[in-house]
């Protein structure tokens, strides 16, 4: 790097302030070398830095490559830098454009990690409503019941990760307590989910977690309470009467995004199996596509899985299948550049839909609409639905669209306690 000078001083204030801390020391090197070169304002040092970050996470040309292949010859100074800047926009847009593609096998296995379990006394409990649900998407008003803060799965994708920044899974001491002094009106129905700030079932029945889980639906029996899992740690729901109004659902994806983008989870194979072990009980289950990820055999290996389900289950066992795909908020995005796992989950033209970045409707309705279409055989009989999209996709999806978030939240309490058998209020 050049001598001290007047811009050294200058630099190193606005590296701070973008990726740079967390580059390689050879890609720090280099940028710092060309920022010296051609003066970098912050905001083209921060663009310069998320590019090179964004290469390296998702394997492809470095930005060393890319700088090289920009022609400068006839211009210098300024004009030089505006050249070389924006090839590099160019090129890393290219890559974002085309089809993500998967090399063979998983990515590289995380370094294992085993992270402290903590017990500590929350103020209040932690029922609320869906924390991304919004004005601008058509939401079934799911309310979520918080025992577990932070997750021990580790999916790249993840917006858990915007939330909680330690390797520390934090479980509520006196859950129980305030759970059993929860007063519900009697007559309304609550579909309740617990896998919102962690997996409802990684953690069994740690701390008496899914013992007291277990009492409330059944002194509740109007609460169809919904426990959401990446896991296949069943052997509670396998050991235990459990109550009709608890159903069990499984998010899925297909193996190429499970090894290279949902790290530690249970394999698909392995989801389905213990799925399949807990609709031989009894118990209603459910599946979740979401999110669908768009790359190159991202239409063969999700049908593979849609086929499979209507061969393993029959639809009186299902109650529900949603979907839905990537949709983040800077902060997130912010977030995954700043882990830096090996991961091409940003290596997608994001665009700003409804508030987010996300695909274009076009790409979600080709795959929601290949998704809906694969499980002919259980239109009627399951309860599909779209998870966390504007109500403008509805219709061309399914053939039809809810007027309201309240239509909606009815007509899935009306599926799931025909399934169930829980009682059903007006």
């Amino acid at each position: 790097m050049p001598a001290s000078n007047s811009y050294t001083q200058k630099f190193s204030v606005i590296c701070e302030q973008t990726l740079f801390p967390l580059l390689s020391k050879e890609l720090q090197d280099f940028i710092g070398t060309q920022a010296h070169q051609h003066r970098f304002t912050l905001q083209e040092l921060r663009q310069i830095c998320e590019i090179s970050r964004d290469l390296e996470m998702w394997g492809e040309s470095s930005i060393q490559q890319l700088w090289n292949r920009a022609q400068t010859e006839s211009a210098s100074g300024k004009a030089a830098k505006k050249i070389i800047i924006n090839q590099l926009k160019t090129d890393w847009l290219a890559v974002k454009n085309r089809a993500t593609h998967y090399p063979g096998g998983e990515a590289p296995a995380l370094p294992l990690q085993k992270p402290r379990l903590e017990r500590r006394d929350k103020k209040h409990l932690g029922l609320g409503f869906c924390p991304v649900a919004s004005e601008r998407t058509r939401c079934c008003n799911l309310m979520t019941l918080d025992a577990i803060d932070n997750c021990g799965f580790d999916c790249s994708y993840c917006s858990i990760q915007a939330f909680y920044h330690e390797d520390k899974i934090y479980f509520d001491q006196s859950f129980a307590e305030k759970l059993h002094a929860l007063k519900l009106d009697p007559d309304q129905t609550y579909h309740i989910g617990t896998g919102q700030s962690s997996d409802s079932l990684l953690w069994g029945n740690k701390h008496g977690i899914l013992d007291t889980l277990t009492v409330f639906a059944r002194a509740n029996p109007n609460v169809i309470l919904e426990l959401k899992t990446k896991s296949k740690n069943i052997g509670y729901l396998l050991e235990h009467e459990i109550p009709p109004n608890i159903i069990c659902t499984w998010s899925l994806n297909t193996p190429t995004i499970i090894g290279n983008e949902e790290h530690r989870t249970a394999t698909l194979d392995d989801r389905m199996e213990a799925a399949r072990k807990i609709a031989d009980r009894g118990m209603i289950v459910g599946f979740h596509f979401h999110p669908m990820i768009h790359y190159d055999c991202w239409r063969e290996e999700y049908t593979q899985i849609f086929q499979r389900l209507q061969e393993l289950f029959r639809p009186e066992e299902v109650a529900l299948v949603s979907f839905g795909t990537l949709t983040y908020t800077k902060s997130v995005v912010k977030q995954i550049r700043q882990r830096g796992l090996k991961s091409k989950i940003l290596q997608l033209p994001l665009i700003n839909s409804d508030g987010k970045l996300s695909y274009s409707d076009e790409t979600k309705q080709e795959m929601f609409s290949l998704a809906y279409r694969s499980f002919a055989q259980w239109h009627g009989r399951v309860f599909f639905y779209l998870c966390m999209e504007n109500n403008r996709l509805w219709q061309p999806v399914f053939g039809y669209a809810y007027p309201s978030n309240e239509d909606f939240e009815s007509a899935m309490k009306r599926a799931y306690t025909a399934k169930t058998g829980a009682r059903v209020m007006a």
